[in-house]
This record gives structure tokens, C-alpha cells and sequence, in this order.
């Protein structure tokens, strides 16, 4: 698999990476209790050896199952241990929102036993949004429980994970923070980063590890009637525009999903693409999808197609 540098942490790391957040899952959606451990275990197992060696996880994710799942997954295959990453993140549970230091210890020493780890490369600030900047990064808060997992070796870079990339963007500024995991701005209809996070994260030397880059499975499989595209209603303006790009594929015999993915590899400033498979199938194509040769000819006749619906009506809310 193809690597790059990450940031200032000058890591070389993968360009696809496993996300977690639906591992294990028989069927789409965000219910938790849908997430199957046997099946998580065998999805993680699988991934591993079908060429992945970064994982992304969290104790949010599927209400702590997640990091469970993968820890069992290693219990059986502790032969995968030595080559693999693991980065979680701290601040968002079950149980809500909570950036003080002595919570964020907590919920490392938590993450250390369902993963069987004695150290993570990064550890995230996850999803500290509507709260003040002054309750993550001030004196006994989450970054200053950050720094002392850093003095003792226990982590070694720091990173800003938020839902919304305008608080990203905040966190990204701050220059705090070594790495930033970036949802819901970049993709082939989506180019917010461009403007609010790739400046900024220069401008900081910060590695990108993008998600979302598959637009919650439309840009995996292309327009379907029946899908929820996890909670988001897509406009019929923009369905029928993805419907075009997947015309060009088509021509082309280029998937759709392997457009998709490496319009993010692609981009210089990205370091590692996470997506998030339910199962082993999905999580082989995504390597698939990386791997499979596209030719520049295609791109010429792509990109056009590739602007920014971001601000512009394209998503709907399920109370819009």
C-alpha cells in the first residue's frame, strides 16, 4: 500500500486506514446494539490481513464495544500486534462529554486494557464541540492530561478529532495539536477543507487523517433508493449529480468508490484516508478501491465534475 508523511510527526504512514466506528455491524445505521462482537472480531482479523495496519477507534464508538472488539481481535492474532497502529481518543463516551484530567485519565487507562496497549502513537481530543476552548485546553483539562501521558511515554502525538470542521479549524489553529482527524470536509462533492482546514494545518505543519470520505456510502455505491446514508438526506440535486460522475465512471470503467477514494488520496496534504466497513467485504473493497489503477485520461475527464456542494443545500437534515 501506498505511504506518506504525516505532518510534523514525520510518520510514515498508509493512505487507507481502518475506521471503527461500524465495525461488526449486520445492517447500516448508528444503533450501537446492532454492533455483533464475533462478527467485529472476525472484520478486524480479516482487515489485518488483507493488508491494513492502521487502526482508528474510540471509546464512543458502538458505546465501548469498538475498542473491545479490536482488543479481542489481537487477543486471538497476537501475531498482528507488532505491525499494526492503534489511535483512540478521549473526551466523548457513553456517558457524554468530559475534557477534565482526571476523566481523561480514566478513559485511557480504560482504552490501555479493552486494547491490550501500553502506549498509543496518537491519542485524540475527541468531539469537544459547544463546549469553551478554555474547558479542553486550560490548566487541568484534557490537553494538560495529554502532555503528561506524553511526558511518561504513554502517547506520543496529540490530535483534534471533531464532527464539525469549523471547531476542527479552531483546534487546528491553536497549533496545540500534531495530527487532526477531519470528518465531513473533503470528498468528491465536498471540498470545505480547502478552504478551512488545508491553509491552517499548513500553516502548523498538522497530518490530516481525513474520514467521511465515502459521504456515508453514497460515493461507494452511487445513488440507492432504499438507503438512509446513516441519518443524512441527500438533495435531489446532488443525487442526480452523483448519478453523472458515476455516468463518467462508467465509460471509463473506473468504480465509483475507487474515484472517490483516491480523489483523497490523491490530495497532498492528506496523509491517511479512514473508512469505516461493517464487515470484511466492505473493508477489502476499500483496498480495492485504492489500489485499482486509474489513468490520468480519466481524471481530465473527472474533475470537472468534482465542486463543492458543501455550502450549498446539498444536505439535508432529517428535521429539514
Amino acid at each position: 500500500m501506498q505511504t506518506k508523511i504525516l505532518g510534523r510527526t514525520e510518520m510514515t504512514v498508509p493512505v487507507l486506514g481502518l475506521g471503527t466506528g461500524f465495525i461488526g455491524k449486520g445492517v447500516p445505521g448508528l444503533d450501537p446494539k446492532d454492533m455483533d462482537e464475533e462478527k467485529g472480531v472476525k472484520t478486524v482479523i480479516g482487515a489485518l490481513n488483507a493488508g491494513y495496519n492502521w487502526i482508528d477507534t474510540a471509546p464512543l464508538y458502538g458505546r465501548g464495544k469498538s475498542e473491545v472488539i479490536i482488543g479481542k481481535a489481537l487477543q486471538q492474532r497476537p501475531d498482528l500486534n507488532q505491525r499494526i497502529t492503534i489511535t483512540t481518543k478521549v473526551g466523548m463516551s457513553k456517558d457524554g462529554q468530559d475534557y477534565s484530567y482526571d476523566a481523561v485519565m480514566r478513559s485511557v487507562e480504560k482504552s490501555m486494557q479493552n486494547l491490550g496497549r501500553e502506549y498509543f502513537e496518537i491519542l485524540y481530543i475527541h468531539d469537544a464541540m459547544n463546549v469553551p476552548m478554555t474547558e479542553v485546553l486550560g490548566k487541568g483539562k484534557a490537553l494538560q492530561a495529554l502532555r503528561k501521558l506524553q511526558d511518561e511515554k504513554i502517547v506520543r502525538f496529540t490530535g483534534t478529532a471533531t464532527n464539525d470542521p469549523k471547531d476542527n479549524a479552531r483546534y487546528i489553529e491553536t497549533g496545540e495539536f500534531d495530527v487532526a482527524l477531519v470528518p465531513d470536509a473533503w470528498s468528491l462533492i465536498n471540498r470545505l477543507a480547502e478552504r478551512l482546514i488545508f491553509p491552517i494545518a499548513e500553516k502548523h505543519q498538522v497530518g490530516i487523517v481525513l474520514a467521511t470520505p465515502l459521504e456515508r456510502g453514497l460515493l461507494a455505491t452511487g445513488p440507492q433508493e432504499a438507503s438512509s446514508y446513516l441519518n443524512r438526506r441527500f438533495s435531489k440535486e446532488l443525487l442526480e449529480h452523483v448519478e453523472e460522475m458515476q455516468s463518467i465512471c462508467r465509460d471509463h470503467q473506473v468504480p465509483l468508490i475507487a474515484a472517490a477514494m483516491q480523489w483523497c488520496t490523491r490530495q497532498s496534504q492528506i496523509g491517511i484516508v479512514l473508512t469505516g466497513p461493517r464487515n470484511e467485504s466492505e473493508a477489502r473493497q476499500n483496498i480495492e478501491a485504492v489500489d485499482t489503477p486509474i489513468p490520468e485520461s480519466f481524471w481530465e475527464a473527472f474533475e470537472p465534475l468534482i465542486s463543492d456542494w458543501s455550502e450549498s443545500g446539498y444536505l439535508i437534515s432529517p428535521e429539514g
